[in-house]
């Protein structure tokens, strides 16, 4: 895997002190340990903890674990949404030096019920409100011992459920001993693992080592720009990705810290109501979350005032419109980055550079910030051609993105068949298809098996996508490749109005909206209005089921 390192002249450094994660927490509670911790609760209201009180749960959870037999090596399962508790489990897990399997709570039973046993899960702690998600799934998993239920009832005997066996987490918590000696992991040990999300055959499988969510964590720190006095809002699901590393980047640099608790689309008030009350200066999440937060900012009479507040958005490229309503309604900025569950998942981020601060026009400025950024410290990104030969940095020539580095993964876990998805020096080979220009921007054109090709030539999804959306009267757009019998793939384009449009947006408007930006052989012949997009578990448009559903739209 890469080149063989050469030892030169011996350092006198204390390298074999371990990169633990728990490391991170009880550091935070020493330096910071008035620093405040917000979750909110299903009901609205919020719990407030400082830095100390949240390490005192962690330290005692830690030892509650212990306690009813969790073990070095152990994978336990947490299902749960973005409140104290999962934050709790995130460090105390790993600190008894287990493994945190994180389970998408939008999983298929199937998929849901293959991760667990594929994992080998021996405990998993259940939120009270997801229960039936659980139930679902137990009879499939017999291997697992038993049940946590993190709940506010005082006692599981007002809980009705068929689990068995089931612990209290309140109760074990409270039970169990303060004070606690962390085991010194080797840093290579698994912390934690996500699955990928399982949109071409079964989830697999990627465990992160203590040392890749520890160097990860600094490196989100810095490049997000965090300092003690930011507030971060947990939006992005702490299920997908580690988060995005941000529940360790937002300890490692001491900062607020806001968890939103369980929340849903229909409700974007409550939602945007923290940004706001509790001085949120940093956040991220999908352009699927920040759209519809989007569309509530905009009826409220008063807008908020987020000058300066940075939004790191990922999984699909934020629409240019997005990007600008949000800076001239809020002042808050979205920033580009990308990356991937196999990838923890920081690959690039999208800050302007201070020499073109000059050299390029408002309007080349907002362009750039479309693309997905330079590579950040730590990894080797490369762009490359079917036969894997390095393609120029030109902006122009597309081809495979291939990453390496401390926190990419190396292989998957137990998944035969799965070795070509990288190469013999150690690139993990992301499946995405881009451009890098001469200043090292990235700009994602498709996923290599989302690109439409027509009659011989490509033609990039995403880009139509977002020219799409920059239609007044658009407010979401998917596009897609579905079989022609001349052509072999024509693109088709899902299209969800604005409300206020009403039927006066037609396919001959989205068609001449679209004909200064692509060739006439590019423009779609079939536009779909549509009330929803079919998405993803993560967020992204589910393009498999798209064509899937449209797969005649151009005959049999």
């Amino acid at each position: 895997m890469g080149a063989t390192p050469i030892m030169g002249f011996p350092s006198t450094s204390q390298d074999d002190y371990q990169l633990n994660v728990i490391n991170i927490m009880r550091h935070a509670a020493r330096s910071f340990g008035g620093q405040e911790l917000v979750s909110v609760r299903p009901d609205g209201n919020k719990l407030r903890f400082t830095y100390a009180d949240t390490y005192d749960r962690v330290k005692r959870l830690g030892n509650a674990l212990t306690g009813i037999g969790a073990e070095i090596g152990d994978r336990i399962g947490v299902l749960s949404w973005n409140c104290h508790r999962h934050l709790e489990a995130y460090y105390a897990i790993p600190g008894i030096g287990a493994v945190l399997l994180l389970l998408n709570i939008r999983l298929a039973q199937t998929d849901l019920s293959y991760v667990i046993n594929h994992a080998g899960a021996k405990y998993i702690l259940v939120d009270e409100t997801l229960i039936p998600i659980a139930e679902g799934v137990a009879d499939q998993c017999p291997e697992v011992k038993g049940y946590i239920i993190m709940t506010d009832k005082p006692d599981l005997s007002e809980i009705n459920t068929r689990l068995s066996p089931i612990y209290h987490y309140e109760k074990l918590v409270a039970e169990a001993d303060p004070d606690i000696t962390w085991p010194v992991m080797d840093e290579k040990s698994a912390y934690g693992a996500c699955y990928t999300t399982g949109t071409t055959g079964r989830p697999k499988g990627v465990y992160y080592s203590h040392r890749n969510v520890y160097l990860h964590a600094m490196t989100i720190a810095t490049n997000a720009e965090m300092t003690p006095r930011d507030c971060y809002y947990q939006l992005v699901p702490m299920f997908h990705a580690m988060g995005w590393g941000m529940p360790h980047a937002a300890f490692f640099i001491g900062c607020k810290y806001v968890l939103p608790g369980m929340y849903n689309m229909a409700d974007l008030g409550s939602l945007a109501e923290p940004l706001v009350s509790e001085g949120v200066t940093v956040t991220a999440g999908a352009p699927a979350l920040f759209m519809p937060m989007l569309e509530y900012i905009r009826s409220l009479e008063k807008k908020p005032d987020l000058s300066g507040a940075r939004f790191l958005s990922g999984a699909t490229e934020p629409s240019l419109a997005l990007m600008k309503d949000f800076y001239h309604l809020t002042g808050a900025e979205i920033v580009h980055a990308y990356g991937a569950t196999e990838t923890t998942p920081l690959v690039t981020i999208n800050r302007l550079k201070p020499w073109l601060e000059n050299k390029l026009t408002d309007e080349q400025k907002w362009d750039l910030k479309r693309k997905q950024g330079y590579p950040v410290v730590g990894l080797d990104v490369k762009i490359v051609d079917h036969n894997e030969k390095g393609l120029p940095w030109d902006g122009k020539t597309p081809g495979e993105i291939l990453i390496r580095g401390p926190w990419i993964t190396g292989s998957y876990y137990n998944a035969p068949g799965s070795e070509s998805a990288f190469t013999e020096d150690g690139y993990w080979k992301s499946g995405d298809a881009g451009t890098m220009d001469a200043e090292g921007y990235v700009k994602i054109t498709d996923r290599v098996k989302d690109l439409i090709k027509s009659g011989g030539e490509w033609i990039s999804s995403v880009d139509m996508e977002n020219a799409t959306m920059a239609h007044k009267d658009v407010l979401e757009a998917a596009v897609t490749g579905v079989p022609h019998p001349k052509w072999e793939e024509r693109p088709i384009v899902l299209v969800v109005p604005r409300p206020e449009a009403g039927d006066r947006i037609t396919k001959e408007d989205i068609v001449s909206h679209l004909a200064g930006q692509f060739a006439r052989w590019q423009l779609p012949e079939a536009i779909f209005f549509v009330d929803e997009i079919p998405k993803t578990s993560v967020g992204k448009f589910n393009k498999k089921a798209i064509r899937e559903t449209y797969k005649d739209t151009f005959g049999k």
